[in-house]
Formats: structure tokens, sequence, C-alpha cells
């Protein structure tokens, strides 16, 4: 009987002992990284700057699971238009700390005001965000409607619940739910990496980038934290505000996208009769780096349009 209770021990014990042995983020590690770096209230975070100095400042949001370097492509495009681009990474991915606790709407909101003070940032901001992204450049701008020029969504969260299902319940559950974090989403995670592998990037070995993200320590708690923070809002108020604040939107979604469904389209567009919206035919999930020149199209278009 005691064998029993041994391999029950190991099998509850596995998940926690190897996030324990995960690479720490710390100086050595961030000793290769592109960019530079700012202490901030919360702690340190990573960024990168993109075009010429002087021109209107774009920033740009990333997702729940790739970090800055998802910017690339989209970067680099805004930067040829004459865009100055400050990309980040969020709390928990890429280059920044891992901190514990909530990760909601005033965790990331803190980071992203205290980034912009840092670095000098003022207003007039062309703001853009990417998935869960979209969901914190919509909660600043609805908090700061008077520094935005204008939102530009690629693939947003915010429309449409992402917390059902086995992520849902590990998200909200207690002790258990981080083991089932823990032990399932490396799988979950790679299993949609697969999915996009054979699409186009302007984001070179972008797959094998967001898969080495599984190998920091806290960067699965950090995942958890999201879906039980951010991502469990509802934003609709927040949209109601930005069509009140007469704040110019752009939402581009992809139509095979399997995570942010088409149907986010026409619930934006209840919520904010305004919002101009964009669908890239055949685009999945990773729309900013698969279709790329497709997205700064779109941008470029809007633009011009609300200028």
């Amino acid at each position: 009987m005691i064998w029993v209770y041994l391999i029950l021990a190991a099998i509850i014990a596995t998940p926690l002992i190897i996030e324990s042995t995960r690479k720490p983020m710390n100086d050595k590690a961030r000793a290769a990284a592109p960019g530079q770096f700012a202490h901030l209230s919360q702690g340190v975070t990573h960024y990168q700057w993109y075009g010429p100095e002087g021109g209107p400042v774009a920033v740009c949001v990333h997702g729940l699971t790739t970090p800055s370097f998802v910017w690339q492509g989209i970067a680099k495009g805004l930067a040829h238009m004459g865009f100055r681009v400050l990309v980040y990474d969020l709390y928990g991915r890429g280059f920044s700390d891992r901190l514990r606790g909530a990760q909601d709407r005033a965790f990331f909101i803190t980071q992203l005001n205290d980034l912009l003070a840092d670095q000098g940032v003022e207003d007039d901001i062309t703001l853009i965000g990417y998935s869960m992204g979209g969901s914190i450049a919509t909660v600043f701008a609805a908090q700061k409607p008077n520094r935005i020029h204008e939102l530009i969504l690629l693939a947003p969260a915010g429309m449409c619940t992402l917390t059902k299902g086995l992520l849902g319940f590990a998200a909200r559950t207690p002790v258990i739910g981080t083991w089932l974090m823990l032990e399932l989403y490396p799988a979950i995670l790679r299993a949609g990496l697969k999915a996009e592998r054979d699409r186009p990037t302007s984001v070179a070995g972008i797959n094998d980038l967001q898969d080495a993200e599984l190998n920091w320590r806290g960067f699965i708690p950090a995942v958890r934290a999201s879906i039980a923070g951010i991502l469990s809002d509802d934003l609709q108020e927040d949209h109601a505000l930005l069509h009140h604040e007469d704040v110019p939107v752009l939402a581009i979604f992809g139509s095979e996208d399997n995570v942010i469904p088409l149907s986010s389209r026409d619930i934006l567009k209840r919520w904010n009769s305004d919002a101009h919206t964009a669908v890239i035919e055949g685009a999945g999930h990773g729309l900013p780096y698969s279709h790329t020149v497709d997205a700064l199209e779109a941008i470029n278009g809007f633009m011009q349009q609300s200028d």
C-alpha cells in the first residue's frame, strides 16, 4: 500500500519540481537580450525601440504567451512608415521580471504607465495590442482616452470568454489549479504551436522562440494569473467609453482564428458602432507574424482614413 502513496506523491511532486528547476530570469539570462531594461515600480521590464527618433510614437502590447519578439515584422513596417515604435515584454514573459500575484487590468496598466513615464512618452500615442495585449490596450485607452491618438487591435481578446474548460478551471481553482497548469499547459501550448508551424512568418524561428518560454521559471504561473485576471474581464464598458470619447479604433481579425472567433467582430460593433474592422482571409491567431503585410496594409489604410 505504501507504494501507492509513494507513486501518488511522485506524480503530485513532479510538475512542481520541474517548475522549481526551470531557469530563472536574472541578469545572467538578460546579458544577450536585445534592447534595454527599465527598473519600474513593480520590477524590471525589457523594452526595445524601432524607427526614427522624433516620429509619432506607437506602443505595441503583446499577448498571453508571445513576448515582444512577436512584433518584429509589424514594428519594422511601422518604422518604415515613420513611426517611433516601442515594444516591451509583459511581466512573466520574455526578459521581464517574473512577478507573483494577480495579473488583472490594474497590474498591466501600472506596468505600461510606468514604462511610458520612464521613457518620457506623453500623449498622442498610437496604441496597438495583440490578443491579450488587445485587452490591455483597450483598458489602458479607456482609462486615459485623452492620451490616445488611435487604438489598433489585432486578434483582440475581450469580446468573448476565453476562460472556459480546463484552463478556466485551472486558473480559478486554488492549489489543484496550479498543479494542473504546470502539468498540462506545456502540452497545450505546444499543440497550438504545432498547428501554426507551417504558416509563413515575419519573425524567424517564431515557434521555437515561443516554445522556449516554457523553459523559464514563472512563465506558466504568469499565464495562469493572466487567464484568471485580465482575460476574465468583460470589456463592454471600456469599448463603450472609447466610443463615447471618439477614440478611433481599428480591430483586425483572422478568418481562421480558432482562439479569437470571428464573431468577436460583431460583438465589438455592437459595443462601439464607430469601430473599424478588417478581416484577413486565411489568417489564424498568429496574424501579426503570419500575415504581417496584410495587417500593415489594414493599419495604413485606417490611419490615412482617420487622419
